[in-house]
C-alpha cells in the first residue's frame, strides 16, 4: 500500500493550493480536510477500470446517444469544494448544474455524481475523508472495487431512461446526492 504524504507531517497544516501545485507531476495531489494527500497516478488496472466505466457512460449520458444525455462526464478532474481539492476517478455534472465548462484547469462546482475505483493504495482515503467531503457537498458517490469495474453488466445503471446513480458499491451505501 502506498502511503500518502501529508502536509501536516511537514508542519504546513492546513495545506494550501500551492501544496497541490508543488506536488510532483507524477502524483495526484488532493487537500482533504486541510491535509495534503498525494499518491501515484493510477496503475494500469485501476486506470483501465475507470476507462471502461467512463466509456459506458460517455455516449448515453454525456452525448445522449441511446440515453438521457445532459451530463458532463470527466476523468480525474480536479474539483475545488471550498478549501478541499478532490480528484475523483470519474465525476459527472448535470448540464443544469454546470451549463458551460470552465476555462480553468479545475472545476469549482460540486459534481452531481462521482465514482471511485477502489484500490489498495487509495481505498482508505476514498472511503474516509474524501467520502465525507462528498457527503458534505451532496455529491452522490459510488465506490467500485477494481475487480468489479470491468464487469459492466453489474454497473450501477439498468434503465438508460433514468440517471445512472443506482447500484453496486462494494457494500458501502451510496451517499444521498442532489
Amino acid at each position: 500500500m502506498v502511503n500518502s504524504v501529508t502536509a501536516a507531517a511537514e508542519n504546513k497544516y492546513p495545506a494550501t493550493y500551492k501544496d497541490v501545485i508543488d506536488a510532483p507531476p507524477n502524483m495526484v495531489a488532493q487537500i482533504l480536510d486541510g491535509t495534503l494527500h498525494t499518491h501515484p497516478r493510477p496503475a494500469f488496472l485501476h486506470g483501465r477500470a475507470a476507462y471502461l466505466i467512463g466509456g459506458e457512460l460517455m455516449h448515453p449520458f454525456d452525448r445522449g446517444d441511446g440515453g438521457p444525455g445532459g451530463w458532463w462526464i470527466l476523468f480525474e478532474q480536479e474539483i475545488h469544494l471550498g478549501d478541499d481539492v478532490i480528484v475523483p476517478d470519474l465525476a459527472g455534472w448535470r448540464r443544469e448544474t454546470m451549463p458551460e465548462p470552465p476555462e480553468t484547469p479545475f472545476v469549482a462546482i460540486a459534481p452531481d455524481w462521482a465514482c471511485e475505483v477502489l484500490s489498495p493504495s487509495t481505498r482508505q482515503i476514498d472511503l474516509g475523508p474524501k467520502r465525507n467531503i462528498c457527503k458534505r457537498n451532496e455529491v452522490l458517490t459510488h465506490f467500485l472495487p477494481r475487480a468489479l469495474a470491468p464487469a459492466l453488466s453489474d454497473f450501477p445503471y439498468r434503465n438508460r431512461d433514468k440517471d445512472f446513480l443506482h447500484g453496486v458499491d462494494d457494500g458501502v451505501p451510496p451517499l444521498v446526492g442532489r
